[in-house]
């Protein structure tokens, strides 16, 4: 019996013209490349009394560095040391932040998604630390490593993520003492975008630079970024050994260090916006300094976490007026010392994936791309005061964050007079729908959301009135059954899975974090 053949359609038809312009593209996009005029809230004499006002803190109240390697490394730097407190020379502290690279580019697995950090050039990076996840089913629970695997996938495939994050969930199945390995190789092999790297502890910190060796080569990171480790402080004025260890084993292999003072604004700082900077900016330069103590020339990342203080509860706050103050006078103190700094973005104190949890995360992510932040991390999926990582809000972050990335390249021009011609051809009280101008460029001349709905009430009712929670869950399920795993090069993948098996095997599963150093 002969086949019939099937009916002939004509190819590249307007169905398939329609279908090849809607199909999702999973390709990551570049670094944000920003042209909007930054916000800045200080005139020069602002910012020279918070430089005035941080460079006394640190020559007169001084910074405890809780560790004896440092206490050594400042002694022979120059700095003055009184125990365990240093206290740092303003032109000694300039002299050392002048010696970090303002810009420099990040290198990824795959060559084509490395990014430029700097300058004008950002990049958007997912949460991380959540104890907690909301899933695929929007349950709260504890995660696994498989949900860990989850995300990076998820990463993987939003195109407006530029990095993996690392542990955006914390594999509560894994031993504590062995989670960093597990953790480093998730990023490594669900994706091929850059990814940060474990500073838990020192020892940790050198795992990660292993396995990073392992998959680039020991001669290619000493000349190229390629894993970014982020160290935080103890405010007010406390570095300590844990985060000193994990920040020299990164500098020493030339690796970037975001040095990040935690504050919480009216606990941890002054009850005072700019008084609580001129802390933080004096925190943020005494480990910037350090970084370049440790190796001239390593790259280094001005960094800080957010948050004010309820007077009511102690809890820390998400999304208020002096978090975007804030942001806007940090970035303009980065500029004025000229290195790149990070900042946190989408954040949410809401329990759920609801309208707190929106407003808070607009309001962050509005403040950061108007500062100029380049670093911009926790930038999808963050809710609870970090607590727990939601899908749902992970998948709608990322995009909001390509919505930002839209805003931030500023108007296109490039078809200027093509589309005022068409003024001329439709005239008076007609209307552009069916113009050759709009038929060409309709699909990139305004974002369109995937996660927000604008159809009728009717329309909506009719396709099961689904709200943004639902669409969002639905969307993660379906990037996950499209996702192809960007494989390892087979020895590479043997040679990390033989690391870990011995380090494993080294490092007893009960051991603490802080007993590996």
């Amino acid at each position: 019996m002969v086949a019939q053949e099937a009916p002939r359609t004509r190819a590249g038809g307007r169905a398939a013209r329609r279908a090849l312009r809607t199909a999702p593209s999973f390709d990551m996009l570049p670094a944000m490349a920003g042209t909007l005029p930054l916000c800045e809230v200080m005139d020069a004499s602002g910012v020279e009394r918070i430089d005035a006002a941080s460079m006394h803190i640190l020559e007169d109240v001084g910074v405890l560095f809780r560790d004896p390697v440092a206490l050594g490394d400042w002694k022979r730097a120059g700095a003055k040391v009184e125990g365990e407190m240093v206290h740092l020379d303003r032109g000694l502290v300039r002299e050392l932040i002048a010696t970090i690279p303002p810009e420099f580019t990040c290198h990824a697995r795959d060559p084509g998604k490395n990014v430029r950090l700097g300058g004008r050039s950002s990049v958007f990076v997912p949460m991380a630390g959540a104890p907690y996840l909301r899933d695929l089913d929007d349950v709260r629970r504890s995660p696994t490593l498989e949900d860990l695997a989850m995300f990076h996938k998820l990463s993987h495939m939003l195109p407006a993520m530029h990095s993996t994050s690392h542990h955006i969930v914390e594999p509560m199945d894994h031993p504590v003492s062995h989670r960093h390995l597990r953790i480093t190789y998730s990023s490594m092999k669900h994706s091929d975008k850059m990814f940060m790297g474990m500073t838990t502890s020192p020892k940790n910190a050198e795992d990660v630079m292993e396995m990073c060796a392992i998959l680039f080569g020991e001669d290619f990171m000493e000349s190229h970024p390629v894993c970014t480790g982020n160290c935080n402080g103890n405010s007010p004025l406390v570095w300590d050994e844990t985060m000193l260890g994990a920040m020299r084993a990164f500098a020493r292999r030339n690796q970037p260090v975001l040095c990040s003072p935690f504050v919480l604004g009216g606990a941890n700082t002054p009850a005072s916006v700019p008084a609580a900077v001129a802390q933080l900016n004096a925190e943020a330069l005494s480990a910037l300094a350090y970084t370049q103590v440790v190796r001239r020339g390593a790259p280094a990342i001005y960094g800080h976490y957010l948050s004010t203080v309820s007077m009511k509860s102690g809890a820390p706050m998400a999304g208020t007026p002096e978090i975007s103050l804030m942001n806007f006078m940090i970035g303009q103190m980065a500029r004025h010392y000229g290195v790149p700094w990070r900042s946190s973005n989408t954040l949410g104190g809401a329990k759920v994936f609801d309208a707190q949890a929106g407003y808070e995360s607009a309001a962050t992510l509005a403040a950061v791309i108007h500062a100029g932040a380049h670093y911009i991390w926790h930038s999808a999926g963050w809710n609870e005061a970090g607590m727990h990582c939601s899908v749902a809000k992970f998948v709608v972050d990322a995009e909001q964050c390509a919505m930002a990335y839209r805003m931030a390249q500023g108007p296109r021009w490039h078809d200027f007079d093509q589309a005022v011609s068409a003024v001329s051809d439709i005239g008076p009280g007609g209307h552009y729908l069916g113009h050759p101008h709009t038929q060409e460029n309709f699909q990139t001349a305004f974002f369109l959301p995937e996660l927000f709905d604008n159809n009728s009430v009717e329309q909506w009712i009719a396709e099961g009135s689904m709200d943004t929670t639902e669409r969002a869950l639905r969307r993660a399920r379906k990037l996950l059954a499209d996702y192809e795993e960007p494989g390892l090069e087979p020895g590479v993948d043997e040679a990390l899975r033989d690391y870990i098996a011995r380090r494993e095997r080294e490092i007893p599963a009960a051991e603490e974090l802080n007993q590996t150093c």
